[in-house]
């Protein structure tokens, strides 16, 4: 059984984070039998990172569905998403598809998540995850891989990589606490020519691990990365930019190092 105190130490490992903002994705599974359950792991986490003003942000997607109620905790990711989503202290944003769940100081957090309300993309640079590249935050992976990482469509995005988004909009609703209902529109994933594009992240894995944007630990028995988003992004851009022009991510072969052991200056790190 795993304590909450046991991951707090876990957690000392990652302690460079403390005061930025921090985006999880988390498998309870993989973490193990925690005293408390899911509960306790959320509690230590938002302990943790919101120390010293920091933001703790927790995905709380709705894409499998045309409405989002913000009156409902629901999420398509999941339990540990779901118990974010009804804590007391979230604040949840208004993204109609990619909404998270952001813990820390209240003005803080909302001036974080204003952006949410007019995206246009299923991840905009202008949102949420465009912010955690600006404001130089980090992705902490528990227990799943960098296809969980939804910050690499942002990036992607970011670079205007072809064929990742659809040329006409999607409708979506979002129903605010106050029983209001809100049409949004947005742009949505291009899954004709890759129906997933996301399940071939990990392909990036090794290029981040060489240029140092990885740093390893572990939360309960599940291995753990924390990998800063500004490193990710030059990293990333580094290898689209030697590629040619070719698509990367249609297959999950390994990435040629040529495209990312290279002497190349990174910029924006």
């Amino acid at each position: 059984m795993i304590s909450k105190t046991e991951l707090l130490k876990q957690l000392e490992k990652f302690h460079m984070a403390k005061g930025r903002i921090v985006m999880v994705h988390t498998s309870l599974r993989a973490v193990g039998d925690i005293d408390g359950g899911g509960e306790t792991l959320l509690s230590a986490l938002i302990e943790f990172f919101t120390d010293r003003g920091g933001l703790l942000c927790i995905p709380t997607h709705t894409w499998d569905s045309e409405v989002y109620d913000l009156r409902k905790a629901e999420s398509c990711l999941g339990v540990f998403p779901r118990l974010a989503a009804k804590h007391p202290e979230a604040l949840r944003t208004l993204h109609p598809t990619h909404s998270m769940a952001v813990f820390g100081d209240r003005k803080k957090a909302e001036a974080f998540a204003k952006d949410e309300s007019t995206a246009q993309s299923p991840t905009s640079p202008k949102g949420c995850l465009g912010k955690l590249y600006d404001e130089d935050g980090y992705v902490l992976l528990i227990g799943v891989g960098h296809e969980k990482s939804t910050f690499i469509h942002c990036v992607e995005e970011m670079l205007c990589v072809p064929n990742r988004l659809t040329e006409t909009m999607v409708e979506r609703t979002v129903i605010h606490q106050d029983g209001r209902k809100e049409q949004r529109q947005l742009y949505w994933f291009d899954e004709e020519t890759i129906p997933d594009v996301s399940e071939n992240f990990g392909k990036f894995e090794s290029a981040f691990r060489y240029h140092g944007a990885v740093l390893d630990g572990q939360i309960g028995n599940a291995p753990a990365q924390l990998c800063r988003a500004r490193t990710m992004k030059a990293v990333v851009e580094l290898i689209y930019r030697n590629s040619g022009g070719r698509e990367l991510l249609d297959n999950n072969l390994p990435l040629d190092e040529a495209l990312y052991k290279t002497d190349d200056v990174m910029t924006n790190v």
